[in-house]
C-alpha cells in the first residue's frame, strides 16, 4: 500500500458530507453492520472480474479492499479523510496494490484522464447532491480509458409500494446520518452522458439495490 494522498478541493455543495463524514466515519461500521451482512455477500461476486488500473471512488471505510483480484492496481477515493483513516486499516487485507486518495469524486484533479481499465462505486451516487450527478458521472467519462468499465451499484426507491413505504419512514435517518436518499435518479445521469453506455442493469434485491453496468465509448477521446 502507498500512502495517503491529499489533494483536490471539494464541491461547495459536497462540504456539508465531508463535515457530516467527520462525525458519522467514527462509529459507520458499526451503524452500517445490519446492511453489511447482505453486502458482504456482494462483494467477492461483483469484484472478481475486475482487472487492471481500477478506481474506487468513495471507497468508505474500505470494505471492497479485499475483494479485488491480486493483479488489480487500485486507487481508492474519498471525500472524507476521516473515512480513509478506517480505510487504511483494511489494506492490509488487500491482495492488490492499493493508493488511498482524498478527494472529491466531483473534482478528481489529481486523477488523469483516461488513465483507468475500471471504475467500481458502490453507493456514492446516492450520496451525493442531484445537483452534482452530472458532474460525478462526467469525471467518471473522463478518467476511463476508451472501452474502459464501470460497475456502479445504487439503492433507489421500490415501486412496491409497502416497500416503498418503509423506505419512505427510514428516508430521514438515511439522509441525516449519510446524506444520502433513495430518489437519485443515476441510472438516467449515465444514460445521458455521451461518452458512457449502459450495457446493463439488474437489481440484487427486490427493486431497490441497482447494478448499473457499462462502458467508455470507444470513440476518440476529447
Amino acid at each position: 500500500m502507498e500512502g495517503m494522498v491529499m489533494k483536490g478541493k471539494i464541491h461547495e455543495l459536497n462540504l456539508l458530507n465531508q463535515k457530516r463524514y467527520a462525525i458519522t466515519a467514527l462509529s459507520y461500521d458499526v451503524l452500517d453492520f445490519p446492511w453489511e451482512l447482505q453486502y458482504r455477500k456482494w462483494r467477492r461476486e461483483l469484484l472478481r472480474d475486475v482487472n487492471g488500473e481500477v478506481l474506487e471512488p468513495g471507497v468508505g471505510t474500505g470494505r471492497n479492499l479485499k475483494h479485488y483480484p491480486t493483479g488489480v492496481n487500485l486507487t481508492a477515493l474519498d471525500l472524507s479523510a476521516v473515512m480513509l483513516r478506517k480505510a487504511s486499516k483494511r489494506c492490509s487485507e488487500a491482495i492488490c496494490t492499493v493508493q488511498l486518495v482524498h478527494e472529491d469524486a466531483t473534482r478528481m484533479e489529481s486523477i488523469r484522464s483516461h488513465s483507468y481499465d475500471w471504475l467500481v462505486a458502490f453507493f456514492l451516487c446516492c450520496v451525493l447532491p442531484e445537483e452534482l450527478q452530472d458532474l460525478a458521472v462526467s469525471e467518471f467519462a473522463r478518467v476511463l480509458k476508451p472501452g474502459g468499465r464501470f460497475r456502479l451499484l445504487e439503492m433507489k426507491y421500490s415501486n412496491d409500494p409497502k416497500l416503498r413505504k418503509r423506505q419512505e419512514r427510514f428516508a430521514p435517518f438515511v439522509r441525516m446520518v449519510y446524506g444520502a436518499g433513495f430518489d437519485r435518479e443515476t441510472l438516467r445521469h449515465v444514460q445521458d452522458n455521451p461518452q458512457l453506455n449502459v450495457t446493463g442493469i439488474r437489481y440484487l434485491k427486490n427493486d431497490t439495490y441497482a447494478l448499473i453496468e457499462g462502458i467508455r465509448d470507444d470513440n476518440e477521446c476529447n
